[in-house]
């Protein structure tokens, strides 16, 4: 019986064999400092830590830029800057904000090596109310600041073609009571945006990617 059954089916193995190559858990090539990392996450008990999913998604999009500025908003424990300085290029750059100097000094450990890497302890608001350099081809925000505040200024700091990418916009369960509605706000509003491009992924935490257009 099995065997008529396969018979009917072409290919079987090679249909689960595919299936089981696109599994979006399967990432080849993780970041050299990823396990240090995620080892010292769980070590000092870092309860908001990034998903891997996002993290590849990151290393391949800052991959796609030539001579990158790009910006992280949040470095937490430094998870997914591992993954942004994986897809950097050699003459590209990254920094880093979060105002936890305790995190601050242990992330810089991790890079103090790599002079692509700069990791500021700031207010991300203050920060970004007050930076005047130049704009990033891509800004990450994984923190209040740059999402759900100082929007319109974030925004407006990514330049044409530069991606915006958030995070965390399906329900987590560490969400406090009424961001459900907050979150709802953010996504009508990015909606509205006629200078940007937006495609929703209701995948790994939740991710919002927008491209600013070249020509709006």
């Amino acid at each position: 019986m099995i065997s008529l059954l396969l018979l009917k089916i072409p290919n079987i193995y090679e249909i689960v064999q595919n299936n089981l190559n696109m599994l979006d858990t399967l990432i080849p090539k993780k970041p050299k400092t990823l396990a240090q990392i995620q080892s010292k996450s769980q070590e000092i008990g870092f309860t908001m830590p990034s998903d891997e999913l996002t993290g590849a998604l990151l290393r391949t999009l800052v991959a796609s830029k030539l001579n990158a500025n790009i910006l992280e908003l949040g470095t937490g424990v430094g998870l997914s800057l591992s993954w942004i300085v994986d897809g950097l290029g050699q003459h590209s750059k990254v920094t880093s904000i979060d105002n936890d100097p305790s995190l601050v000094t242990l992330v810089q450990d991790f890079f103090k090596e790599d002079a692509r890497v700069k990791i500021i302890c700031d207010d991300g608001g203050q920060w970004i109310r007050n930076y005047s350099g130049t704009k990033f081809d891509l800004i990450f925000a994984d923190a209040w600041p740059g999402k759900y505040s100082e929007l319109e200024e974030i925004l407006d700091l990514i330049v044409p073609g530069g991606f915006y990418l958030i995070d965390d916009m399906v329900r987590q369960p560490n969400w406090p009571d009424g961001h459900d509605k907050i979150a709802n706000q953010l996504i009508s509003k990015l909606e509205t945006r006629d200078d940007f491009l937006m495609t929703k992924m209701n995948w790994s935490t939740g991710i919002i990617m927008m491209t600013k257009k070249v020509d709006p």
